[in-house]
């Protein structure tokens, strides 16, 4: 099923680092064990790197790893996505799934600070890879659980 789902936004300087920690919240206190969401800061690095400008940028990163998680996030997102980014996700299902069996999703980051899933073309978004486990490794295999899961 999914094995694992790591979640990454990177707070500009011009951005407020709380707002932005809040979008990624959104996901996690929909996703993980209730009691694991009150220790929700734990569960969340934060690094700060140099911009191409010598601006700071705080990347905000986390990983689901429980199996039920995994599955509550999956679901959350299908149950909160409009219909037509739940269309455009089924039609490119084939293209967001790499060799490696990282199935690629982008949330528009402003949209979850408002409690919405919206997916997003954008760099500048909350970056989603969920680990599709299939053995032995088998992309068909993956994208027939994909299909359940968002189909």
């Amino acid at each position: 099923m999914i094995h694992y789902i790591t979640l990454r936004v990177s707070a500009h300087s011009t951005e407020d680092k709380a707002r932005v920690k809040d979008a990624l919240d959104f996901f996690l206190l929909n996703s993980v064990d209730k009691r694991a969401s009150s220790n929700k800061d734990s569960m969340i690095d934060a690094i700060t790197v140099q911009g191409h400008y010598t601006n700071p940028i705080t990347i905000f990163s986390t990983q689901i790893k429980r199996k039920s998680d995994c599955l509550v996030f999956a679901r959350f997102v299908r149950d909160n996505m409009l219909p037509n980014d739940l269309d455009k996700l089924r039609t490119e299902m084939p293209e967001r799934l790499d060799d490696d069996q990282g199935f690629h999703l982008r949330f528009d980051k402003q949209a979850a600070y408002l409690n919405k899933v919206k997916l997003s073309s954008s760099s500048d978004s909350i970056v989603a890879m969920m680990k599709i486990a299939t053995y032995p490794q088998n992309r068909e295999e993956a994208g027939r659980i994909l299909e359940g899961l968002f189909g």
